[in-house]
C-alpha cells in the first residue's frame, strides 16, 4: 500500500496546481505517449502528464527532439487523453511550430487543443518566444514555460551539460522566469540547472516551478517515464532515479515466451478453445 497521501481530486486543473504550491504540496509529473501507460500512471495518482517531444527519442528512436512533427505530437496526445481521468495533460509544441511567428504558434496550440483534447501546451524559451506565448494565452490556452536546458536548442548549445552556471546566463534565466510569469504562464519547468539557482527562482515566483535536474527546492518534479522505469538503459544523468528495471523484466518475460513456444509448452490444454 502506498504511504503517500494522494490528493483527492476528480480532475487536476491549473488552479489546483497553484493551490498545491501555496500550501507546500509537491507536484508529481511524468511523461506518457500512449493510452495504456497513460491510464496506468493516471490511476497511480500522477498530477501532470506531459506528452513530451521526448517521444522523438524514446518512441521514435531519434537522436534529438527536433524531428518530431506537430501531427505526431497530436497523435500521441490524443492517445494519452483517452487514458486519463484525473491528471492535467500538457503537450509540447514541437520545434519549428511556434518559433517562426506568434500566428504559427497560436495555430499549433489550437490544433493540439482541438484535435487531442489536451488541457495545456508547453513551449521552450523566454523572451525570444514571448509573442507566441502571449498570442496563445490570448486564445485561452494555458501555457507552461520551460527554461534552462531546452533540448530543442541542442545544436545552439552544442551540449546537454548543466545550464546557467555563469552569472550572465543565470541572471537571464531569472529574468525570463519572471517574464513568463508576467505573461501569464501557469507553471514553468526548469531543466538541468544548479539547485541553488532553481531555489531562488522558485522563491521569486508565485506560480509552480517543476524541476528536472534542478534540485529539491522546487514545487514539483518531472521525469521521462521510460527513464524512471528502466526501459531506457543508455541515459544515466545524475538526476535520474530508476524506480524499476523494466528492461530486465521484459527481456526475461520475452525469453520465457520464446522458450515456451519453441518447446511447444504454449499454449497448453487450459489455454485452448
Amino acid at each position: 500500500m502506498s504511504l503517500h497521501k494522494k490528493t483527492d481530486l476528480k480532475r487536476v486543473t491549473t488552479h489546483q496546481l497553484q493551490e498545491m504550491k501555496n500550501r507546500g504540496e509537491k507536484i508529481a509529473m511524468l511523461t506518457a505517449y500512449d493510452f495504456s501507460m497513460a491510464k496506468i500512471i493516471d490511476g497511480a495518482g500522477i498530477d501532470i502528464i506531459l506528452v513530451g517531444d521526448s517521444a522523438s527519442n524514446v518512441m521514435a528512436g531519434n537522436e534529438t527532439t527536433l524531428p518530431i512533427t506537430l501531427d505526431q505530437m497530436i497523435y500521441h496526445a490524443t492517445s494519452v487523453v483517452k487514458g486519463v481521468k484525473r491528471s492535467l495533460v500538457v503537450v509540447d509544441i514541437p520545434f519549428g511550430y511556434y518559433q517562426g511567428s506568434s500566428g504559427e504558434g497560436l495555430r499549433s496550440a489550437i490544433r493540439i487543443m482541438k484535435e487531442s483534447g489536451a488541457h495545456a501546451v508547453k513551449l521552450e524559451g523566454g523572451s525570444e518566444v514571448k509573442d507566441s506565448i502571449l498570442r496563445i494565452l490570448s486564445a485561452g490556452v494555458p501555457v507552461m514555460g520551460h527554461l534552462g536546458l531546452t533540448p530543442q536548442s541542442i545544436y545552439k548549445f552544442g551540449t546537454y551539460t548543466v545550464r546557467a552556471q555563469e552569472e550572465a546566463e543565470a541572471n537571464k534565466l531569472i529574468e525570463d522566469a519572471q517574464l513568463l510569469q508576467e505573461c501569464g504562464c501557469f507553471a514553468i519547468v526548469l531543466e538541468k540547472i544548479p539547485a541553488e539557482l532553481a531555489r531562488k527562482v522558485t522563491a521569486k515566483l508565485s506560480i509552480p516551478v517543476i524541476g528536472i535536474g534542478a534540485g529539491a527546492d522546487v514545487d514539483g518534479q518531472v521525469l521521462v517515464m521510460q527513464d524512471m522505469l528502466g526501459i531506457t538503459k543508455e541515459f544515466k544523468p545524475r538526476f535520474l532515479r530508476r524506480y524499476a528495471d523494466l528492461d530486465a523484466i521484459i527481456t526475461s518475460a520475452v525469453n520465457k515466451y520464446v522458450e515456451d513456444v519453441k518447446m511447444k509448452d504454449f499454449p497448453n490444454e487450459k489455454e485452448r478453445y
